[in-house]
């Protein structure tokens, strides 16, 4: 049976507070989903979403859809 998981990557607030808007640190990102990789899981699809950080402030984040079996 296969078994799926959405979760949620997005970055810390500090840049978003800071900078006005956070990008996503590839490096990071990368290991996130190694960790999710060792575990078994493979990303299925994939979508980018800028979500809103208080009033004026916005940070990139994704919604990730994995299945393992």
């Amino acid at each position: 049976m296969i078994q799926y998981k959405v979760v949620i990557y997005k970055e810390g607030i500090w840049d978003s507070l800071l900078l006005g808007s956070s990008k996503v640190n590839p490096q990071r990102f990368t290991d996130f989903l190694n960790e999710y990789g060792r575990q078994g899981w493979k990303v299925q699809t994939m979508e980018k979403e800028l979500r809103r950080l208080f009033l004026f402030w916005k940070r990139e984040s994704y919604i990730l859809v994995l299945s393992k079996d």
